[in-house]
């Protein structure tokens, strides 16, 4: 089964719902190792993308839902999170335009060209301690469940967990990029405010998928 424009809007509201919850969460994260205002951007940039959700015209794929996700972000979001999801999400929309109907290989595809906009847009690789140590196990992990014959909804399920996997083990790191690399060995012990804004995000994706929101 696929995930339409019907799943595309409830993970946005979800994914606005969750980081709203979680504001005061990621501000503290990001105020141990960066500048504070991580849920606080977030939040501002998501509860900015709902009421143009209604203003989709008809007939408007998936793809169409996270390029709007993505101007919008870029234009309401400031310190690094804007470009970085901003990017995410315009990259994602550029994999599966035009797509109605995203199957287990069009989630892996998307998921794969956020990560790699992020990591073109941050210069970051795996174990920097930022956001990319979620997405990177997320995206193998849905590649793999999607060639081993996973539907849509159990490919972003095993995104969201290995996502989930990805950012606590940002806490043990020795920060290199940045403004957390400021710290040096100072930035250990704590997790990295991007890699979980990042699983909530998954998480919406694939709650939004498993609750049936899709063709």
């Amino acid at each position: 089964m696929g995930l339409d424009i019907t799943w595309a809007v409830d993970w946005v509201r979800r994914g606005a719902e969750t980081l709203a919850e979680h504001r005061v969460e990621l501000i503290t994260l990001d105020r141990e190792i960066g500048d504070g205002d991580h849920g606080e951007n977030m939040d501002r940039g998501f509860q900015a993308v709902l009421p143009k959700l209604d203003d989709l015209p008809a007939g408007s794929a998936p793809s169409d839902v996270l390029k709007l996700v993505a101007t919008t972000l870029i234009s309401t979001v400031g310190g690094a999170a804007g470009p970085l999801y901003g990017t995410a999400f315009l990259k994602g929309s550029m994999a599966v335009a035009g797509e109605s109907s995203l199957d287990a290989a069009g989630v892996a595809a998307m998921l794969e060209a956020a990560r790699d906009g992020i990591v073109s847009r941050g210069k970051a690789e795996s174990g920097d301690k930022t956001m990319v140590d979620a997405w990177t196990p997320a995206v193998d992990a849905a590649r793999s469940a999607a060639d081993g014959g996973a539907s849509a909804a159990e490919t972003l399920r095993a995104a969201a967990d290995a996502a989930a996997t990805g950012a606590a083990a940002t806490e043990p790191l020795v920060a290199r990029k940045g403004r957390a690399s400021y710290l040096g060995e100072r930035s250990a012990g704590h997790r990295d405010p991007g890699a979980q804004s990042t699983v909530y995000l998954l998480e919406a994706a694939a709650v939004a998928a498993a609750n049936g929101t899709s063709a």
